[in-house]
């Protein structure tokens, strides 16, 4: 269970980190209302999710998440993609991965 929350908390990351720019610096009551909200949900999830799993783990996990998702979203919308872009966001998958199936007993 901790893990399915550390894994919607980086989803929420992802959507937080998406929807900043729409906030034009915290201007637009809309956007910044689903920024804060997505905000403190992902918040939650890492904090509750962090209850069971080692918060190095847990962190890397989330952040790795969250970068990866934000730069597959920035792509979508027109960032340089290129083949070493996706072989190191492919690295980082890898990596959060790694540490997932080497937490041990959690």
């Amino acid at each position: 269970m901790a893990w399915m929350l550390l894994i919607v908390a980086g989803f929420l990351e992802v959507g937080w980190s998406s929807v900043m720019p729409a906030t034009d610096g915290f201007r637009r009551p809309g956007p910044t209302l689903a920024f804060l909200v997505l905000l403190v949900g992902s918040m939650w999830g890492l904090a509750r999710a962090t209850e069971t799993i080692p918060m190095g783990t847990g962190y890397v996990v989330w952040v790795g998440i969250g970068a990866v998702g934000a730069a597959l979203v920035g792509m979508a919308r027109g960032d340089a993609t290129t083949p070493m872009r996706l072989l190191f966001l492919t690295l980082i998958v890898g990596g959060v991965v790694g540490l997932k199936f080497s937490a041990g007993g959690h």
